[in-house]
């Protein structure tokens, strides 16, 4: 059991009988009253995003995840397929529960598959995925590679912002924490 003051980024729980990430949290007080813990949690078999106040000394209970290296394979309509690198086991999840993370699966992408109470339930991204420009503005005379930026559509879908010299065919690597062009890659 934790309390709410040991929340960390991405940790997963149990509240209400239900399973929830801690997305984001801060910790608030106020004078003469109890301090509490304004919470967004996502239910990880919906998807779906809350917003709730904790007490702050609320006992919780943590879960343990497993985490296990896997490949994205293809997405099948509404459904994404993944499989575990070491068994070979194909599992999959929905658009919804998945979120925005589909903007950042491309074709045989190695993550991790996160296993809660031996039930898959999310994935993790790495920190950096490689994706090709498909769609951009032109670039002008005189553009540089500092001093502004352009938006960009990836073959993914996403839209970022990249440098004035970006055009489309190149291959970019993103950010997937923050959402923002780091490098050109070719």
């Amino acid at each position: 059991m934790i309390t709410p003051n040991e929340f960390r980024f991405g940790q997963i729980i149990r509240l209400e009988d239900e399973i929830y990430e801690v997305i984001a949290f801060q910790h608030i007080k106020i004078a003469q009253r109890r301090a509490f813990v304004k919470t967004k949690l996502k239910n990880l078999l919906t998807g779906r995003v809350i917003e709730k106040n904790l007490d702050s000394e609320e006992p919780i209970e943590e879960l343990e995840v497993e985490r296990r290296r896997g490949r994205f394979l293809y997405a099948q309509d509404d459904s994404y397929h993944f499989m575990d690198l070491a068994t070979y086991e194909t599992f999959s999840l929905s658009a919804e529960s998945l979120g925005d993370k589909i903007l950042y699966l491309t074709e045989n992408l190695e993550l991790d598959l996160l296993f809660i109470e031996g039930k898959f339930m999310e994935i993790e991204l790495p920190f950096f995925v490689e994706l090709k420009v498909i769609e951009t503005e032109p670039d002008y005379k005189g553009d540089t590679a500092s001093g502004g930026g352009k938006p960009a559509k990836l073959e993914t879908g996403l839209v970022v912002a990249v440098p004035y010299f970006i055009i489309p065919g190149d291959v970019v690597k993103i950010d997937t924490r923050t959402n923002t062009y780091i490098e050109r890659v070719k």
